[in-house]
């Protein structure tokens, strides 16, 4: 059986299906008058944030991003939460992956009983946003600890810790400019125009904290972003520097090469019936190889 709790006087009533035990479930969702269309957005981990509004039936519903709390492939990802208001009625749609969002709306609610269902909802997204900033605070810690290892030691391992930050980081940053978006378009709706002033600042703080969460992801993302491009160019210099010394040093041993070649044809040559022929020919290596030496390096500094 689905959870369900009374508040506001016993006015309101609300009601949270796990969505993992769908499958026997189907009974419930014909006594909630809940369509396979909004099933499928609680279902789909792609589904954007949106909202709809059905007059004739009074319906509302809205598919709000929440942080997923597990990792994968090394960083944190969103996935869409479920609410739709039919009268009276509060229905959350969730999984064992947002369930922790439902223990700190049951939490709030136990602390404020006299809430209205829209005060509750609002409240519920604003929990919801202010359950983002730790995992980009995490992220930020993460990204100095890698930062101080990249400058040490620019390792394969550290620079792939890096772009895993960057992936979670642009999950957050689309996350929350989506929420923040469907704020205000509901600000514009007829919903919002029917709410009392208390209902109203609910609201404009749940809007707060979404333009604020927007605002500490991207920050968090540029910062990712040149983070990443210095090391990208601290690496291309490094390989021009390296290029530049092969390049120098493969120049460097053509000399002795061309000299002894020289001097190893078979034909009469200079110094052919010398006998310290042979130290001549170092010599003038060595005169060659130290005059071109001082060239290269007048010419790459």
């Amino acid at each position: 059986m689905p959870f369900q709790t009374y508040f506001g006087d016993k006015k309101y009533n609300w009601v949270n299906i796990d969505m993992d035990k769908s499958e026997k479930q189907d009974d419930v969702y014909q006594r909630y008058g809940i369509d396979d269309e909004v099933i499928a957005y609680s279902l789909d981990r792609n589904e954007r944030a949106h909202f709809e509004y059905d007059q004739k039936t009074d319906t509302f519903v809205l598919v709000f991003n929440v942080p997923d709390q597990r990792k994968m492939d090394n960083h944190h990802e969103t996935i869409p939460m479920v609410f739709m208001i039919k009268g009276r009625q509060l229905i959350t749609l969730t999984n064992k992956n947002n369930q922790y969002i439902i223990q700190k709306m049951q939490k709030h609610l136990e602390d404020n009983t006299e809430m209205t269902i829209h005060q509750f909802l609002f409240s519920s997204l604003y929990i919801i946003m202010d359950s983002f900033f730790p995992y980009v605070e995490e992220m930020n810690i993460d990204r100095k600890t890698i930062n101080d290892k990249l400058k040490i030691k620019t390792t394969k391992k550290n620079l792939l810790s890096l772009s895993d930050l960057e992936t979670g980081i642009v999950y957050f940053v689309s996350a929350s400019k989506q929420n923040a978006a469907l704020l205000e378009q509901m600000k514009a709706h007829m919903v919002y125009r029917g709410l009392n002033e208390v209902e109203k600042e609910q609201f404009e703080d749940a809007l707060i904290e979404a333009r604020q969460l927007v605002e500490m992801t991207d920050l968090s993302s540029q910062i990712l972003q040149q983070l990443s491009g210095t090391y990208n160019n601290i690496l291309n210099n490094n390989l021009n520097d390296t290029m530049k010394i092969l390049t120098a040093l493969s120049i460097l041993l053509t000399v002795p090469t061309i000299i002894t070649g020289f001097f190893g044809m078979n034909m009469p040559l200079p110094l052919e019936h010398n006998a310290f022929g042979w130290m001549v020919t170092i010599f003038i290596s060595i005169i060659l190889w130290f005059g071109l030496s001082y060239v290269l390096r007048r010419l790459m500094k």
